[in-house]
């Protein structure tokens, strides 16, 4: 079993000894309110209709480790602290014969005594649903197979991000296994935006398309859908985004997210729905005697666009996910295989590999670069050509993390100013002429992982008009928000998902639209804010961050968007050493009093609260909390801690 703490009674900390805090100088009973909760006290005391309440901020336990105000500011509170929690813990070790590390892992994310089984290993065969629980599902399948038949040249019309590129790939792969013509077509960012549009859909039709598939885009593409009908092709939408009520032409649009549709699996992405969509259609297709070869290769393809896109990892996502990593293992997809050697992967990738090293090297073609080079390598068969679009887009991410790298700095002066002087706005809009279209998405991450809020960036232009992208924080939904802005004229058009939203402004007013998001989100993002403590799922020592701990963690994986990678906390851990590394990441080595050192980094911290605490306390004690990175490198094998907080334990 690994050296792992748990907590008993209401008040999980170790009695206060000589050396430890004491909690001195703290308000009667030990509880300081999270930065920001007076102020909203005041405004909610001054119209209570505005703002959630904010009372119950002082029913929570006493913070783990007396951790009231860590480096960035907030408490941490372990996150199985309720008695109801810690006996679901002990029934699920006991039930089950799990590891109490475990154990709690699952109790603290609801998992029930009887659903453990089914949730540590989720398979398709049980939570794959009947496809045609999706509206026009049917339809979908019915034209898709006619053109199969018919070997009609078929159109696909894709996004340039991940997801697009996965699920122009998935459907390419299944109408190439068949032997159909397709055309597959991604928009240049810059030239074109996103979505279909008209100029594209008349050139597929000059090339022969009776069929035009739109993946991950087309649920709002009014215009150009029309112009399609006007040309004689039929349209089917396979889209995950949401959706206006006014849905556009098409012969069948298949969308979780559009109102009418009661299959309850909105959160899937877009390569999720295309590949319900290949069981739908793998079905009708039986009817003539003809299947789609080996369909569930394309599992790689639903698990990486489900991690990228950032949407819930929560019931068939997971499944998804779980079972897409397997397939990757195999190395069967050349692309991919390309893409994990450029990226310098020798191990057996994991989910959060999906999302920060594969993500991002697709991604770049699109942002800065070629937009068909991530769906040409995910389609690609000869392994020198796959080699060689990896290495390019290996090339475009470098170049496009030292665009990114100047923007982010410029952004980040730039709201840190803004919020000195009112702390307390919902939402973050900035822009610059100098910003390229495709970083402004990466902008408005890293503002809103900065300063915890939602962002948008702005890439603007000598027209007047402005393209940018925005991040939100769980709770605050953004898209929603975007399509709000468009529907009432002050967007030319958006749309998105809760989580990360793109829009198009006619004309230059950043002010106008700051203040639509602020107005709609601000209750929201208040009641979400007030969550903010850290939530820890265990104590442990240095030493016990071994592999065993990271096995049994990893049985509750994958992680990800609604599914938080464990969080352990180590106490009172010495700065051995620490350094900055690459390109602006701290590097540590956090030492116990036992005299056993761990391994510990903190990303792109070097400028943040994290990084400059652990620089600043080289030979002092601080708390640290962080999730657990494996390293299999070169036959070793071993576990450091990728940081998320630090506190000072003076």
């Amino acid at each position: 079993m690994p050296r792992f703490s748990h907590f008993q009674g209401p008040h999980p900390n170790p009695p206060h000894s000589a050396g430890q805090a004491s909690g001195a100088g703290l308000p009667e009973g030990g509880i300081t309110q999270p930065p920001g909760v007076a102020r909203l006290r005041q405004r909610a005391s001054a119209n209570p209709a505005t703002l959630p309440s904010v009372s119950t901020l002082l029913d929570l336990p006493r913070p783990l480790l007396d951790v009231h105000r860590s480096a960035l500011g907030r408490p941490w509170h372990e996150r199985c602290a309720s008695a109801q929690a810690q006996s679901l813990a002990v029934a699920i070790a006991q039930g089950h014969g799990l590891p109490e590390v475990l154990a709690r892992v699952l109790a603290g994310r609801g998992v029930d005594l009887h659903a453990v089984p089914g949730f540590l290993e989720p398979r398709l065969r049980d939570l794959l649903p009947d496809p045609a629980v999706l509206v026009d599902m049917e339809a979908a399948a019915d034209r898709l197979a006619a053109a199969i038949l018919k070997r009609e040249k078929v159109a696909i019309f894709g996004d340039y991000d991940v997801d697009g590129a996965a699920s122009a790939a998935l459907l390419a792969s299944a109408l190439r296994d068949l032997g159909v013509p397709y055309r597959l077509h991604i928009p240049d960012r810059i030239t074109e935006g996103y979505g279909p549009n008209a100029a594209a859909v008349r050139m597929l039709a000059e090339e022969g398309a009776t069929l035009l598939v739109t993946v991950d885009c087309g649920t709002a593409g009014h215009e150009p859908l029309a112009e399609a009908a006007r040309l004689g092709m039929d349209v089917v939408v396979l889209d995950h985004h949401g959706a206006p009520e006014l849905l556009p032409p098409a012969r069948a649009v298949v969308n979780p997210n559009r109102l009418d549709d009661l299959s309850g699996l909105g959160h899937l992405c877009a390569a999720g729905v295309v590949f319900l969509t290949l069981v739908a259609l793998n079905r009708r297709l039986r009817r003539d005697g003809l299947t789609i070869p080996d369909l569930m290769a394309g599992l790689d393809l639903v698990a990486l666009a489900t991690v990228a896109d950032v949407v819930p990892l929560h019931g068939l996502n997971r499944a998804f996910v779980r079972q897409g990593l397997a397939v990757m293992r195999g190395r069967g997809r050349l692309g991919l295989a390309a893409l994990l050697d450029a990226a310098g992967l020798s191990e057996a990738p994991q989910a959060w590999h999906l999302g920060f090293l594969l993500g991002p090297r697709i991604n770049a073609g699109g942002r800065i670069g070629d937009s068909t080079l991530g769906a040409r390598l995910l389609l690609c068969e000869d392994p020198i050509e796959a080699a060689g679009i990896a290495a390019q887009l290996d090339t475009l991410n470098r170049e496009r993390q030292a665009i990114e790298a100047a923007a982010v700095a410029e952004a980040e002066a730039e709201m840190g100013m803004r919020l000195e002087r009112d702390p307390d706005q919902p939402v973050l809009v900035t822009g610059s002429p100098d910003w390229h279209p495709g970083v402004v998405g990466l902008i408005a991450a890293r503002l809103k992982e900065r300063f915890g809020r939602p962002a948008f960036a702005f890439a603007l232009r000598q027209d007047g008009t402005a393209t940018g992208s925005g991040r939100s924080i769980p709770g605050a939904d953004l898209g929603r928000a975007v399509r709000a802005c468009v529907e009432a004229g002050l967007a030319a058009k958006g749309g998105g998902h809760a989580m990360a939203a793109g829009v198009t402004l006619a004309a230059l007013d950043l002010d106008r639209f700051r203040e639509a998001l602020a107005g709609d989100l601000a209750a929201s993002v208040a009641e979400a804010r007030l969550g903010e403590a850290l939530l820890v799922d265990g104590l442990v020592s240095a030493g016990g961050v071994q592999p065993d701990l990271s096995d049994a963690v990893e049985r509750a994986g994958p992680f990800g968007q609604g599914a938080p990678e464990p969080v352990f906390a180590l106490a009172r851990h010495r700065v051995a050493d620490a350094r900055v590394v690459g390109t602006g990441h701290v590097k540590a080595q956090l030492r116990g009093r036992d005299g056993v050192a761990v391994g510990a980094i903190a990303f792109r911290a070097a400028e943040s609260p994290v990084g400059r605490l652990l620089l600043s306390h080289i030979g002092r004690d601080v708390h640290a909390a962080g999730t657990l990175s494996r390293d299999r490198w070169r036959g070793s094998d071993r576990v450091e801690l990728r940081l998320c907080d630090v506190a000072e334990a003076d």
